[in-house]
Formats: structure tokens, sequence, C-alpha cells
């Protein structure tokens, strides 16, 4: 069996009302997908998504021709083609999903199927005042969900903190509790600078007194010595790695000791390949690993079929902020929305692959390129 066919097409759904995610001050008017589809000469194909493949087109040819199954090799040649270029890994799920369909087994079984059920935490987004929040935070709960994670990213964090406040007072223990503190990258047009170390400190001391599980993104990516010394200096669990884009910085997180909780996205660094291996070295250093993943519902599939199959985490990213953000937006390529059960969990099933299916006549309706 040889790919004999690649092709990626790039769609966007408007949105109306726009999204105001708490990491972009621009309001997003619509929502950007890459689909990348992988064919054999015997009709199988799998599928991808999750970041914008920026030029695959030029590089296709490497992997025409080649046995599909052969996914470090390709992983090599991703590698190769983020150095020189952009990040490609939406291919190497693509082919995880095409392993599964050729063997008929589902990619989290493939990984070496540790778990077949999954407990999310509620991933909220935007910027609520204090008395939305709490409310907000109300029904998390009422739809299952054992644990929510809520974005800083106001003016003062002082703010954030009152924020935090009122929803730990609405719900006592019921939640288990994360803040992401959204400092460890900016959007392009975005020239802020990140906390320095007193403040993140100071934050950790007030999360610390409210009970919080763990304190995402506290320091810029690459303050490696300020993680390891605010990890030292607080009990609140620190999380951090979503957006670093090479294999070896996660090796270089673990060995300094920096992290207590190391969150990449296969569908942003090193696909679901490279991200077993970073999973085996968090869980051989006593650390803990659960994907970040906030790209969309193929990227979240992936996601949640790594960490079933390899980690078993306490808790994995759920992306849901209603109404502002929902299955409907996030999955709006698939033909199947995925939505967490009444538990605030997550069944793996046993379907070939990835378990998913594209809508494609919305899919057909939405591409723009």
């Amino acid at each position: 069996m040889r790919i004999a066919r690649i092709a990626v097409t790039r769609h966007r759904l408007p949105l109306d009302p726009p999204f105001r995610p708490s990491w972009d001050f621009r309001p997003r008017r619509h929502f950007d997908a890459t689909i990348v589809r992988v064919a054999t000469d015997e009709g199988l194909e799998g599928v991808g998504s999750g970041d914008d493949m920026l030029g695959f087109e030029a590089h296709a040819h490497l992997f025409l021709g080649e046995d599909p199954l052969r996914v470090e090799r390709h992983a090599r040649i991703l590698a190769n083609i983020q150095f020189h270029y952009g990040r490609c890994w939406p291919l190497d799920l693509a082919l995880w999903d095409l392993a599964g369909k050729i063997a008929g087994q589902p990619v989290w079984k493939l990984l070496g199927g540790r778990a077949d059920r999954l407990s999310l935490y509620a991933s909220s987004a935007t910027l609520r005042d204090s008395g939305a929040m709490a409310e907000a935070a109300e029904r998390y709960l009422a739809a299952g969900f054992r644990a929510l994670k809520l974005r800083f990213h106001r003016a003062d964090w002082r703010e954030d903190i009152g924020a935090l406040e009122a929803v730990r007072a609405r719900l006592g223990d019921r939640m288990t509790l994360m803040v992401d503190c959204n400092q460890g990258w900016r959007m392009a047009h975005d020239d802020a600078r990140p906390w320095g170390f007193k403040d993140a400190l100071a934050v950790a001391r007030e999360l610390e007194r409210l009970g919080v599980y763990w304190m995402e993104e506290p320091l810029h990516r690459a303050d490696r010595t300020g993680m390891r010394t605010l990890r030292e200096a607080t009990d609140v669990r620190i999380a951090g790695g979503e957006m670093n884009r090479e294999l070896h910085e996660f090796r270089d997180l673990v060995e300094a000791r920096a992290l207590d909780v190391l969150q990449p996205d296969a569908a942003l660094v090193g696909g679901i390949t490279g991200l077993r291996r970073v999973a085996a070295m968090a869980e051989e250093a006593g650390l803990l690993f659960t994907p970040h993943t906030w790209t969309n519902g193929i990227g979240l599939a992936a996601n949640l079929h790594l960490a079933a199959g390899i980690a078993d985490p306490p808790f994995v990213e759920f992306p849901l902020d209603l109404p502002e953000w929902g299955p409907e937006r996030r999955d709006f390529m698939l033909a199947e929305p995925i939505r967490a059960d009444g538990a605030g969990t997550i069944v793996l099933s046993d379907a070939p692959g990835l378990g998913i299916r594209l809508d494609e006549e919305r899919l057909a309706a939405t591409r723009i390129g």
C-alpha cells in the first residue's frame, strides 16, 4: 500500500456574533480550518487538521509513493519542513487516522489502549465580569463538568483574581479550578510584555490561597529558570508548553524541572508520532502530560486519542464557552460534533482511526482555497 494522493483545502466559517477570546484583543469574525486528506492506492483515506500547513504543497511529493505506515520516517520529514517553512503536523494526524483504518482499529488502541474514557475540564475563553463568570461556572457544573479552566488577561491581574474569587465563592469545592494566565506567547499583532517573575509569584500565591489545581503559562515560554523557581516557590502546579515548536524544548523543560504539567498539542508540534515520546518522557519524570487542544474538532479528536492511548491524565482540555464557543463552531467540519456526556467525560469508540466523519456539504460551502 502506498500514498497516492495528498489534498489540502482551506475553509472559513463566518462568526456572527464575533468571538472574543482572552488571548486576542481583536474580535474574531471568522474561524479558519485547513483540512488535509491522505489517500492510498487502495482507496483508504486519512484526515487531519489543526494548523495552517503553510508551505506544505511544495513538499507533498516527499510523501507520495511511500508506505503510509512509516510514521517515524514521515515525522522526520515534517520536522525538516517545520524548520524551513511552517508547521505541517496535521499530516501526521491524517496518517494516524489512515493507519487506524488500515488496521481496523481506533488510534487510541494502536497507541497502547491505556484508557477508553477520559475526564474533561471545560476550557473557557472569554473574560466576563465576576458575577457573569460565577454564573457561567454554575452552568458548567450543571452540565456535568467537574473541572473548569478560567482565563486571565484583564488589564490588571487583580481584576482576574476578583473573577476567580467570585467563582470559588459560588462553587465552593464542587469543581476543580485551573487558571490560564496567557503569558507564554502573544498573537502576532500584540506587542504587550509578559509578566515578570515578581508578578507571576504574586499571582501564584493568590491561586494557592484559592485552591487552584494548576497555573498555566505564567511566564514567557522561554523562561525555564523562572518557571522552575516559581514551581519551587508555590504548591500550585505550573503548566505550559502549548505553543513550543520543537520536541527538544520539552526535553529541556523536563530536565530543568520547569513544569509540573506538560501541555503540547499534537496538531501544533510533533504530531501524535512525536508527542507519544514526550508523554513517555513526562511519565518517567513523574510529570503530568495532558494535551492542549484548542484548534478544531479534528485536532481535539487526535489529542483525545493520544491522551487515552498513552497518558490517561486526570483531566483533558475540552474547549467550551457557551454561547460564544461551542461544538457547532469548533467542529463545523465534522458531520457529528464532539460532545461531552452528562458526567463531564468522553468515551473513546472502537471506530477505526480517529473515529470522525467530515461534513462534505459544509466543507464545500466554506471552502476558500
